[in-house]
């Protein structure tokens, strides 16, 4: 088989970098403390007594704004059941709202119990039973009904937004990157064969990706505004004259990297020889296989399954903090790498749906997206040249005079080390002093602190294995010091420890036979010593 970056370099035919699906919420800056919701229930809206009860009418309200608006649409509101496939539901719909056109339409209204934190209020202490008591507030989970409002985008073709009558009414915005970026080709006039989520093929690939490149917060923020002024809310147009409006937030937003191959055979090859070549590399904590079983509550022992569908498998994923990074084969076409971020504070990004976040998101993912593609090719070749090799195994001395020790191969803590730096999680944010401590003490099977840690990073970074992860104190692998740690691990894992094994005069003869090696060396060994038994009685 062709190394990885052969592959990738020869055999890709379309390569778009592209914002994925993502998931905003939109709050009222205004209803999140106790002191905005009384002003606004007494002096905006004119409740004498600010309380759940006036929050209460104006849901009702809602609600029925609501079904009104779907009975003058001729729209069903349907209940989904626990479990339902709610876009399975409403898929059909949007495709029939796709091929009619016309300026946008809400193809479904779906009504789900799911939990939430609501504002609630209560009499204070002692206030229970006056004519206008005290009422202490504060926020409570509760399960309440949310309505899905399905529609189908000139802009963005399908799309959900979900709300609820409960204050403080926050919405929730599902949109797709890659559905916007067909829309502005199709504007343009510009042709492409659509990959499920992406694209399979197009007339012309720099416009495609200047399209991807182009989209930001704008067009969201004028897909927000088209469908608030036609959708009920619980909000009137004075509320929103008095400030009363919304802010969105980003609550996942995910980034991809999708390169289809010229032909299936191509990319299978690469991605079954990631996984391949990556049970010790990479470091996974679990490899997972879906059998064709049933497996019911009274089946024993403890299950992590991973679903593999139909074209879209198999898949690998790394994780850090609450973000993860996967990349998976796409409809026997197209390797498919994806950051998803579900909390922006991981990287120190706000959360607001600004420009700056935006970009800054982007950065993040189609940074982590590109090195694990490029980790991936460097693992497929990784032997530095000797004299690299020297140098790194040898002390020798920085150009401005600092000394590095060496890092000797075999070494039980120089493998560990190795084999902990060496790890795709990395790839998305790096590495500290405490999650190396915790790796190599795992690796190691024996205790290993942070001070071990300090002084193992400064040789590494003296010998330029790592370096800092822009101005933090997390550390991520240059590219040298990969090509130094996969060589290490996989010389030591695959060659050295499992041949020394099979090379042991004291390996059982039954697993001697099995091994063409040990049979080798044992020949070897025997012809040695008849050679030397010859010699010496001839002498």
């Amino acid at each position: 088989m062709a190394d990885y970056a052969t592959l990738l370099r020869d055999h890709v035919s379309l390569e778009v970098r592209c914002v994925d699906r993502f998931f905003l919420q939109g709050y009222i800056p205004k209803l999140q403390s106790v002191g905005m919701v009384c002003k606004f229930l007494r002096w905006q809206r004119h409740f004498p007594i600010p309380s759940s009860a006036a929050f209460g009418r104006i849901g009702d309200g809602y609600v029925k704004e609501i079904q009104a608006y779907a009975k003058a649409n001729g729209l069903e509101v349907v209940h989904f059941k626990k479990g339902e496939n709610k876009e399975q539901m409403a898929r059909p719909l949007i495709d029939a709202a796709a091929k009619a056109g016309g300026d946008g339409a809400v193809v479904l209204i779906g009504v789900a119990q799911e939990k939430t934190p609501v504002w609630r209020s209560w009499p204070g202490k002692g206030q229970e039973n006056k004519a206008h008591p005290h009422m202490e507030w504060g926020r409570q989970t509760a399960f309440v009904n949310h309505y899905y409002f399905y529609v189908w985008d000139p802009d963005w073709g399908p799309a959900f937004i979900k709300t609820n009558a409960y204050a403080p009414w926050p919405i929730w915005i599902y949109l797709n990157g890659h559905e916007w970026a067909k829309r502005q080709l199709e504007i343009a006039g510009i042709g492409y064969e659509a990959l499920d989520n992406g694209f399979r093929s197009c007339d012309d690939p720099a416009a495609l990706q200047r399209i991807c490149d182009r989209l930001g917060p704008e067009p969201v923020r004028n897909f927000y505004w088209r469908w608030f002024n036609r959708l009920p809310s619980p909000l009137t147009h004075d509320d929103v004259k008095a400030g009363y409006g919304y802010e969105l937030a980003f609550r996942q937003f995910e980034i991809s990297d999708t390169r289809v191959f010229d032909r299936p055979q191509a990319g299978r090859a690469f991605f079954e020889g990631v996984i391949r070549d990556h049970l010790d590399l990479g470091r996974p904590d679990q490899v997972a296989l879906a059998f064709d079983r049933t497996i019911t509550s009274r089946t024993p022992g403890g299950f992590r399954t991973k679903v593999i569908t139909r074209g879209v498998d198999p898949q690998l994923s790394c994780y850090y903090k609450s973000s993860r990074l996967k990349q998976y084969w796409k409809e026997n076409r197209a390797l498919r790498t994806e950051t998803v971020i579900c909390n922006t504070k991981d990287f120190g990004i706000g959360r607001r749906v600004n420009a700056q976040n935006w970009h800054a998101l982007v950065v993040v993912g189609q940074a982590a997206n590109r090195r694990l593609c490029d980790a991936q090719a460097s693992d497929a070749a990784p032997a530095p040249d000797t004299v690299t090799l020297v140098q790194v195994t040898c002390p020798s001395d920085t150009p401005d005079g600092l000394h590095a020790p060496g890092l000797r191969f075999g070494d039980s803590r120089v493998m560990a080390l190795m084999a902990a730096t060496v790890g795709f999680t990395h790839l998305i944010a790096g590495f500290d002093n405490p999650a190396l401590a915790e790796r190599v003490a795992g690796l190691l099977g024996q205790p290993y602190t942070s001070r071990q840690a300090t002084y193992d990073l400064r040789r590494l970074r003296r010998k330029g294995i790592i370096d800092h992860a822009g101005s933090t104190r997390r550390y991520q692998l240059t590219a040298h010091g990969r090509r130094v740690a996969v060589l290490f691990t996989k010389t030591h894992n695959r060659v050295l420890a499992p041949g020394l094994t099979q090379l042991d005069p004291n390996l059982p003869a039954e697993l001697a036979n099995r091994s063409p090696l040990a049979q080798a060396w044992r020949k070897l060994d025997r012809s040695l010593d008849d050679y030397i038994d010859h010699q010496l009685i001839a002498a």
